[in-house]
């Protein structure tokens, strides 16, 4: 991808006028891959394995695939567009992020455009091989003193993209309750010594495909090794806490790169950003956790929603996601109070005139069938879906913030 094939942000509204008009609404996407430096790929995003370093092995490798993504990817060298989602119309592409500043309200719906003038939030694919370090993303507070935004996130392992566990199929995550401040000091204090041991201090959970967590700011954890689909604020911070992951260094810079150079070295100040009650929960799975529930509401003979991330982060809606199963041939139609985006994990079918088809092996700056942008005009007008194939259809969507009001709240799942 260069700037050069793509349509300038200038020149997008006639481009973008066609593409809704044609897709009634709906957008296509093309697949966003990030690399990054520190992981190892987990092989399962149905990236061709010689496409893994497309972007150099000094860049890393590709373990990330983002969704209806305006945010940019926090890479060192990244490239242009790198985070970025683009459009896809009669062969040419422009970026979801100019179609948002060309037409807000027709995309996002004018409430979120006026409040945030962005899509504020994105998912992602994160696969990855083994373990990633123990980490946190800062609140919207402490990042705004690096002109950055919070990043509040969650979990869900599709199963369609676990066919294997890979190393590490658990996830560490908070710190066991009565953990003190001095011991995660005194972890900082031994960062360059081997392992700095801020493992000793936290409790492992093993993943469960088809389940999930919502992971608020400040709050430690260190994803394992199940492909996990990301609904998270538009933000790409962070803070490693964790100073060797399976044998591999992890430099002090990635833990205060979202912090205030002058407090790089101010242990105090580094801990200050964490979420300390929330970390030393005592019941941090049944305020975290999270299990599918059947939105009735919209399911029907032949076709089942569900709720697969839900809750409130101290009383704000800041995204939620919802998987969508259609039966052969099966039909429905969707009817959303907001904008989405959708990503196709199995069968084939087709969403309103756009075709619906999971890809078995993608190379790289290839186009793909499996992912859409459901726009507010198209969402609230109700979309059309149908499985045309011989397997289940499932999709995965999610949406912005304060979009429902029939949420569930964290822990429905057992009523």
């Amino acid at each position: 991808m260069t700037a050069d094939n793509v349509v300038k942000s200038d020149n997008v509204a006639v481009i973008l006028d066609r593409a809704l008009d044609d897709g009634e609404g709906l957008l296509r996407l093309t697949p966003t891959w990030v690399p990054r430096s520190f992981l190892h790929p987990g092989r399962r995003l149905r990236l061709h394995p010689d496409d893994l370093y497309a972007y150099g092995a000094d860049r890393g490798g590709i373990d990330e695939r983002w969704f209806g993504s305006t945010t940019e990817a926090a890479n060192e060298g990244r490239v242009w567009h790198e985070g970025f989602s683009f459009c896809l119309f009669e062969g040419e592409q422009f970026l979801l992020k100019d179609a948002v500043e060309e037409a807000g309200a027709r995309i996002i719906g004018s409430s979120l455009f006026d409040k945030y003038n962005r899509w504020p939030v994105y998912s992602k694919f994160f696969d990855n091989m083994g373990p990633i370090p123990h980490h946190m993303h800062q609140g919207f507070e402490d990042a705004k003193l690096v002109g950055q935004e919070g990043k509040p996130e969650s979990y869900y392992f599709p199963p369609q993209y676990n066919n294997v566990d890979n190393n590490f199929p658990y996830t560490f995550m908070g710190l066991e309750p009565g953990t003190s401040k001095a011991q995660v000091r005194e972890c900082l204090e031994n960062w360059n010594k081997g392992d700095n041991g801020i493992l000793d201090l936290a409790k492992a959970y093993r993943l469960k495909r088809g389940t999930g967590w919502l992971i608020p700011p400040g709050v430690l954890h260190a994803p394992g090794s199940l492909c996990t689909y990301e609904p998270q604020w538009g933000s790409d911070v962070f803070g490693m806490f964790q100073s060797i992951v399976e044998g591999r260094y992890v430099d002090w810079s990635l833990l205060v790169k979202d912090m205030p150079e002058e407090k790089h070295q101010d242990l105090d100040f580094i801990i200050g950003q964490l979420d300390w009650d929330k970390n030393v929960d005592e019941n941090f799975k049944d305020s975290n956790y999270l299990e599918p529930i059947v939105d009735e509401s919209r399911s029907g003979d032949g076709y089942t929603d569900r709720w697969i991330v839900y809750g409130t982060l101290d009383g704000q809606q800041c995204f939620s996601a919802k998987e969508l199963t259609l039966e052969p041939g099966a039909k429905c139609t969707i009817q959303d109070p907001g904008a989405s985006s959708w990503i196709t994990t199995q069968g084939k079918g087709r969403m309103g005139n756009l075709t619906l088809l999971t890809p078995t092996l993608i190379r790289f700056g290839e186009t793909t069938e499996d992912e859409v942008y459901i726009t507010y005009e198209a969402a609230t007008g109700g979309v059309e879906i149908e499985n045309t194939g011989t397997e289940n259809l499932v999709g995965l969507r999610y949406f912005g913030p304060d979009t429902h009001d029939n949420l569930p709240a964290i822990g429905d799942y057992k009523n």
